[in-house]
């Protein structure tokens, strides 16, 4: 019994340290690893792609008006797969390599987008303006009969 606990002390004592100091010295995320999901809002145009293709359903698109629409990421549900930032075509979406994400507020984990999506005149179509002068000019306009009656 006692040489039995002696050869499990030799081989632990052959082996060395094989655990990382964690807190102390992180390690360096590899190539390709796939962390916390980033968003660029400049970049986004809130055509919803990435929303379609989440496989844990955390992405929620949401029209408050015609103009206006609302995506909310619920990130306490990601599972990291990446296909949303895949999906982005303006590359707006992207995994960084940040990977501690615990937090004691819940709310730390959502991400809530306000996107202004003009609509073209000519073809009805969705888009996003190019500066803020082109959301003043869609909303707010007054109609043509207003200003003669004025």
């Amino acid at each position: 019994m006692i040489s039995s606990k002696l050869k499990q002390l030799s081989v632990g004592l052959k082996a060395g340290r094989v655990t990382l100091k964690y807190p102390f010295e992180p390690r360096p995320t590899p190539p390709g690893f796939r962390g916390k999901v980033t968003i660029n809002a400049e970049r986004c145009t809130g055509c919803g792609g990435c929303a379609t293709v989440c496989p844990a359903r955390l992405i929620k698109v949401t029209d408050i008006s015609p103009e206006w629409r609302i995506i909310r990421r619920h990130l306490e549900r990601c599972i990291h797969c990446g296909r949303c930032a895949e999906a982005c075509q303006e590359r707006a979406v992207e995994m960084s390599q940040e990977f501690e994400e615990a937090t004691p507020d819940k709310h730390d984990l959502l991400i809530e987008q306000k996107i202004y999506m003009g609509t073209c005149k000519r073809c009805g179509r969705c888009y996003t303006p190019f500066s803020v002068l082109d959301r003043h000019m869609t909303v707010g306009f007054r109609k043509e009969e207003e200003i003669d009656g004025i």
